[in-house]
Order: structure tokens, then sequence, then C-alpha cells
């Protein structure tokens, strides 16, 4: 078979698995964008609206069993079992809102699972599917799509989900809520549905796990990928790293009312944040060519800590250059997930399948960190005093770039 023919042999599964990657990455977005929908719909405290975080992303935890799961019913399997739990999970978000606030956190948690799975399962499929050579091409753009999509689900939520009545603060009935949310919920599990579909007649490569793929190396390795303390340090960096991420949307909407911006529609601007994120990233396709990843994460978390900082002090005296401060942190928080990964995966060898379960499962820094800064929050009335714990976040980063990561 030429090189052609095994491109065009891939063309359609990498067009469909592109499509995976657009899905979670707007399932991730839109679920931390309804927040402000869901706290002023259920009448929630700053503790309970962050509850979709802790459900959603605590479902990472699952992130190494997954991929041992995957070893035994295979990888194709894997993504339509990812793709019937997300379907199943929309439909079920219907008649679980008409229950109440969590009943539709338990279907949170259901989808919650299925993109865990996408994400364990996706990256391997995309690499399998051509020549090892273009298999990072094939990676950027794949991811390119993932930041599209979480640029697009704010304005998604913004126009299908925020209502005038809701943005003014009024509390509706469980019926009335499940009225709003039938139509896009129905929307997202019926396309997931015919993805499903797709996926089950289509003729996707095999990705054969052991020895086989196992370049020889001479050089000695510690027996276990638990015994190199950088991964352990690089996966609290990403725990840390999630609570900022995920930390800038989540507490937007209040930070706007701190601002007294009545005219700024929170849900819509999140759009801008995201965008900065999807911006750097395709920046940080050239960037991290030429420069080393420690300088980079360096200087990636004092930026974002110094927006966030002058966005605070500008609060008071011009607080619509404070919001668009805020919102341009996500510019820095761009390429911190990859620099950390490769930082906390270098010098593994053939543990490093193994070390990339651990580090997957601190995502559910999202999980916790944003709870306990909703807990902060309560506990002072600022919005600021929850907000200011990320600079905590930022600061163990510069530390894992400067200490941490060095190979022990």
């Amino acid at each position: 078979m030429t090189k052609t023919d095994s491109n065009n042999k891939y063309l359609f599964p990498l067009i469909v698995m592109a499509s995976l990657f657009f899905l979670f990455g707007f399932i991730t977005t839109m679920n931390n964008s309804t927040i402000e929908f869901l706290k002023n719909a259920f009448g929630l405290d700053d503790v309970q609206k962050q509850l979709p975080n802790t459900f959603f992303y605590g479902a990472y935890i699952l992130s190494v069993p997954v991929g041992l799961m995957l070893m035994r019913i295979g990888y194709k399997n894997g993504v339509l079992l990812g793709l019937a739990l997300i379907s199943l999970g929309f439909f079920l978000c219907i008649p679980g809102v008409g229950m109440g606030y969590y009943g539709f956190l338990s279907a949170v948690s259901v989808f919650a699972i299925g993109v865990v799975i996408l994400q364990v399962v996706a990256g391997p499929y995309v690499n399998a599917m051509g020549s090892p050579e273009t298999a990072a091409s094939r990676l950027t753009l794949t991811n390119a799509l993932n930041s599209v999509a979480t640029v697009i689900a704010p304005i998604f939520v913004s126009i299908l989900l925020v209502t005038p009545k809701i943005e003014a603060g009024t509390k509706l009935e469980n019926s009335e809520i499940q009225k709003i949310v039938q139509g896009p919920f129905l929307m997202i599990g019926v396309v997931t549905f015919v993805i499903l579909a797709i996926m089950f007649f289509l003729k996707l490569p095999e990705i054969k796990e052991g020895e086989d793929n196992v370049v020889p190396d001479a050089k000695a390795y510690k027996s276990s990928a638990f015994k190199y303390v950088h991964v352990w340090l690089g996966s609290l960096a990403i725990f840390f790293y999630m609570g900022i991420e995920i930390g800038i949307s989540s507490f937007f909407g209040d930070y706007v009312k701190h601002l007294r911006l009545e005219n700024i529609q929170a849900t819509d601007m999140l759009k801008y944040y995201w965008g900065g994120l999807m911006v750097g990233r395709i920046l940080g396709i050239f960037i991290l060519r030429k420069y080393k990843a420690a300088q980079i994460l360096t200087i990636c978390a004092f930026g974002g800590a110094t927006l966030l900082a002058a966005s605070f002090l500008l609060a008071g005296s011009t607080p619509q250059i404070a919001v668009w401060l805020f919102l341009g942190t996500g510019l820095f928080h761009s390429i911190m997930w990859p620099v950390i990964y490769n930082l906390a995966l270098e010098d593994l060898g053939p543990h490093a399948k193994v070390a990339s379960g651990v580090i997957a499962t601190s995502v559910i820094g999202a999980a916790i960190l944003t709870p306990i800064m909703g807990a902060v929050q309560t506990a002072t009335g600022s919005v600021i005093v929850a907000v200011s714990f990320m600079f905590l976040y930022y600061a163990y980063l510069v530390f894992f770039a400067q200490k941490g990561a060095k190979i022990r």
C-alpha cells in the first residue's frame, strides 16, 4: 500500500476522532460555563454552585482504572462505551433536573465518566492513524479543534440557557428549569448518539499494547514510575493547575458582580478567556520548540499571577480594564498543561504510561479546589479572597518548574 493510500484509509476515521476531541472539549467547557445559570436557577450558595466541577472532574480519579479496562475490552469498545455514557448522561439530565439540583448532578457524573474514557482512548488512536512521523501534527490538529470547542461552548450556553429572567437572579421551579435545558441537552445527546452509530460501523486501526512496541533502551530505569519524585510533584502541579484554569472561569461571574459591571453578560464573556487559551496553544506550537519547558512554565506562572494581581489592583478605579486582565490570564494558562505534563514524564522510559495515568488522575484538582475556594468565599463574603488562593497555586508551579521537575 502506498503512503497516499494509507493516508486516504485513515482520513475519515481521523475526522471522526477529531470530532471526539471537539466533543469532550465542548462538554468540559459547557459544564463549567453553566455555573452562573445553575446558581441563579436553583438559588445556590457559593459552595453548591461549584459542585458541577466536583461531580465532573471527580470522575478523573478513574483514569488509571479506565486505562486498565481498555487493555481488556479494546480501544474501539472503549470509544463506544464513552460515547454511550455521554449520550445517556445528557438524556438523563432532563429528568434529573426535574428531580432537583442533585438529580442533575447525578446525570453529570454519568457523562463525566464517558468524557474520561474518551480522553484516555483518543490520543493513542490518533497516533495510530498514520505514520509515526506525522503523529505530532495530527495531535496538534485535534487539540486545536478541542480549543475551538472551548470557545464555542460559552456562546452556546449564553444563547440557549441563559435568559434575562435567570440573569436577574430569580430562582425557578424545577419544571421551569427542565423546560429550558431539555432542548440543548437533548441536542447534545442526539449528536453524541449519531457519532456513536458512525463509530460502531467504522473500521478503526488496532492499537497493540505490549513489548512489541517498546524500543530497546540500554539506560537503567528505576523499578517503578512511583519511585520518581518528579512524577509525584508533577502530578501535584497538574492538581494546582486545574484549580487555576477552572477557578478563573468558575468565579468570573461573581467577580463581574464584585466589579459592579451590570452591563456585562458574564457567561458570554467567558468565550474570551477560552479564546485566550486557544490562541496561546497555537502559539505554543512554535514557542515549545525554541525554549526550555521549565522556563516557559515559570514565565507563564508569573504572567498569570501578574495579570490577576493587576486586575485586583484596578478593580476599584477601572473595573473595565480589570475584567479584561482577569480574562487575559487564559493566554498564560494555555500551555501550562502540556509543559507540566512533559516535565513530569521526562526520562521515564517504559514507565511513562503508568505515570501518565497517575498525572491524569490529578485533574480532580478542579473537583476539590473550586469548592474549597467557594467555601472561603462564603466564609469571608469576598470573591477576591477566594480567588487569591490562586497565587499559592502559581507559586507551586514556579517551584515545580525550578526545583520539582529535576530528575532524581
